[in-house]
């Protein structure tokens, strides 16, 4: 092990280092070299070198004029000038450490300087230990004290000053701490330190509540509600559009969010001191910070503020309930509700004298008792719901929201994969979303009306993910699903948004709405990978199929699913009603009441099959209905229906449709 020669005190750049050794260190190609912190109070730099490796790129570069070839009269040379230049000579053996695999260079400080070792050629500054004084006391002591004294004496006089000899210190894996004493148990715990730290959360809590309360009062609040119309119900999305117009609520909703972002600063940096304090306290300390208040909740809370503030109490209020919870039960905190106006169900102007109930409705509804209802649909309502009072607006910033209130809690089943965990993506992962509705929850059917996927992938990686989705809409067998035709027939695409995430991470979101949603039972997800590369031109990426037996090695990357979301809502299903009309077909309770079973089964019929996916001929969703969510044979199916076509056929004005079987 060659060491480079002493050098005088003169060349020592730092009057605080008792002195500095260099050694280059040879290590065979696969062997790891274990090195053992000792308390030397000593800096060193270590060489490692692998020989074989040095020797290759010289055999390799013999007829090269390269000028920065590496070779131990360089390293030997670099490792002398670290005495009297280390910035430069650090900086050098940097570059031939990147342009090179062969070496490997570590600086180490050890002793009454501090106790870091360092992996890297970054510039480091030692820990300072107490006071100057008490250093060049420790360093002229140490200097006197005969070699095999030193490294015991630095010990001990590391243990009296950074453990105010309660422990003794140790170093290990880049980390100092005191090994406590029996009899001082929580000498690694700064106690005064960290109830400091805790004091100053709870007044960063009391501004946090002082900054909310402050925005509730400005003048720019009380402006605010007073401007908002009282006529009809507003919702959130109402809220929002009346948000957006008035500039100086907005200006101060800014101001606020910016004074809570500089607090959430403030408080993470304390948490991050805090933890770093109390990890070796037999007590953890007990951290609590107050959620940043987003728009959604401020929304909620003006709702609640209009529609929750009766007799002198603030309750909160629930826009998918439309209720209130009120903060004692035996006061009512909640007003009366006006209508809401809006497109379908909805009214199109509420009543005069009551502004609680509709006055008019839109096209296609009919006044019932304060009431808007679809004038069709009407006799089929108890039967099973179609309709939500959901507007497209609103039912679109929901789902660019992903807004809990329209997510349907669906199970996801897979063998292929797992959540949150990374996997090849070459060979083809199934998962499901499935609300087995037909065996536990037989009272509902459900709508989709979008998907949300949240799919990471390594770094540079060559796979793109490629989904394919079928839906089931009621039940059965998997081959009793269609397929979802993605950004074919005006069907909408896949969007994707970059996540701030330190990983490449997208969201998938594939918007329905009101358009193309459809019943769905099960979900099925089907994901393959393709691999993107430049085409000839250079200018265009080309996709082919990852080679799976051919090169596997040019599939590059991982892929990560985080989470699946399905959005939409459930409606009211009576199965029993359903099975009360079948049974009237042979058996007519009175006079004419066949004929009246057979016209609204037609109905219920041509509705269901109405929300088919787009394509030449519609789905006959309603026989699906009928086999897995009224559990009917076959046989009963196939003469249901034709006991209805044969009635539709006698029928004025109406015009049959051909169907394509779904469900067998």
């Amino acid at each position: 092990m060659p060491q480079a020669p002493s050098t005088g005190s003169s060349l020592i750049r730092d009057p605080s280092i008792a002195h500095r050794n260099t050694q280059i260190l040879w290590t065979e190609a696969g062997r790891d070299l274990a090195q053992d912190t000792r308390y030397t109070g000593e800096e060193s730099l270590t060489i490692f070198v692998d020989k074989r490796k040095l020797s290759k790129r010289s055999e390799g570069s013999e007829s090269s004029t390269n000028s920065s070839l590496v070779t131990l009269e360089t390293l030997h040379q670099l490792a002398a000038s670290y005495f009297i230049d280390r910035d430069s000579t650090l900086r050098r053996l940097h570059h031939i450490q990147i342009a090179s695999t062969a070496i490997k260079v570590t600086e180490t400080r050890t002793g009454p300087l501090g106790c870091s070792n360092y992996d890297n050629l970054d510039s480091v500054s030692s820990v300072l230990v107490q006071s100057p004084e008490n250093k060049i006391q420790l360093q002229g002591l140490q200097v006197l004290l005969p070699d095999y004294l030193q490294e015991r004496f630095v010990q001990a006089a590391l243990s009296y000053i950074a453990c105010n000899s309660e422990g003794e210190f140790i170093c290990k894996d880049n980390d100092c701490w005191c090994q406590c004493g029996p009899r001082f148990p929580e000498c690694n715990c700064p106690s005064m330190d960290i109830q400091a730290m805790e004091e100053n959360l709870l007044r960063i809590t009391e501004t946090w509540k002082a900054y909310n309360s402050d925005f509730e009062e400005s003048d720019e609040f009380k402006f605010f509600m007073k401007r908002l119309p009282m006529n009809y119900f507003l919702n959130t999305s109402t809220i929002m559009h009346l948000w957006t117009m008035d500039s100086n609520f907005q200006r101060r909703y800014e101001q606020l969010e910016n004074s809570m972002k500089q607090l959430f600063l403030k408080a993470q940096k304390i948490v991050h001191k805090l933890f770093s304090l109390s990890k070796r306290c037999h007590k953890q300390p007990l951290i609590s910070l107050p959620r940043q208040r987003t728009s959604t909740y401020w929304l909620t809370r003006i709702q609640s503020f209009l529609y929750c503030n009766e007799n002198g109490l603030l309750g909160s209020f629930s826009e998918e309930t439309h209720s209130c919870t009120c903060p004692n039960d035996q006061v009512v905190c909640t007003s009366f509700l006006p209508c809401t106006v809006g497109d379908a169900s909805a009214c199109l102007t509420c009543a005069p004298d009551n502004r609680t109930r509709c006055g008019t409705c839109n096209t296609g509804y009919m006044l019932s008792q304060g009431l808007c209802k679809p004038e069709v649909a009407e006799s089929t309502d108890h039967y099973i719901g179609f309709e939500t009072d959901l507007q497209d607006l609103e039912m679109k910033y929901l789902l660019q929201k992903t807004d809990r209130r329209i997510e349907v809690h669906a199970i996801f089943i897979s063998n292929d994969m797992r959540l949150n965990s990374w996997f090849d993506p070459s060979w083809r992962k199934r998962m499901l979303l499935t609300l087995k509705s037909n065996k536990y929850k037989s009272s509902l059917v459900h709508m989709i009306l979008g998907l949300s996927l949240q799919i990471c992938l390594t770094k540079n990686s060559t796979l793109e993910p490629v989904l394919a989705v079928y839906v089931n809409p009621f039940g059965g067998s998997h081959s009793e699903s269609w397929f979802m035709p993605v950004n074919e027939n005006s069907f909408p695409d896949w969007e994707r948004t970059k996540l701030d995430l330190p990983l490449q991470c997208y969201n998938w979101s594939l918007t329905l709405g009101n358009k193309w949603k459809t019943f769905f039972e099960t979900v099925h997800i089907y994901l393959r990978s393709r691999i993107k590369s430049n085409g000839p031109n250079g200018n265009e990426s080309i996709y082919y199929e990852p080679l799976e037996f051919i090169d596997p090695s040019r599939n590059l990357g991982y892929m990560k699913i985080n989470n699946i979301q399905v959005f939409g809502y459930s409606m009211h299903f009576d199965p029993e009603a359903i099975r009360d009309l079948i049974l009237q077909l042979d058996y007519p309770y009175t006079q004419g009441s066949q004929d009246s079973a057979l016209l609204q089964l037609l109905e219920i019929r041509d509705r269901v099959n109405k929300l088919s996916p787009p394509g030449q001929r519609r789905l006959d969703l309603f026989s699906c209905l009928l086999r897995h969510r009224l559990k009917l044979s076959t046989s009963e199916v196939v003469r249901i229906q034709s006991a209805l076509q044969a009635f539709n056929a006698k029928l004025p004005n109406t015009v049959d449709y051909d169907t394509t079987k779904l469900c067998s």
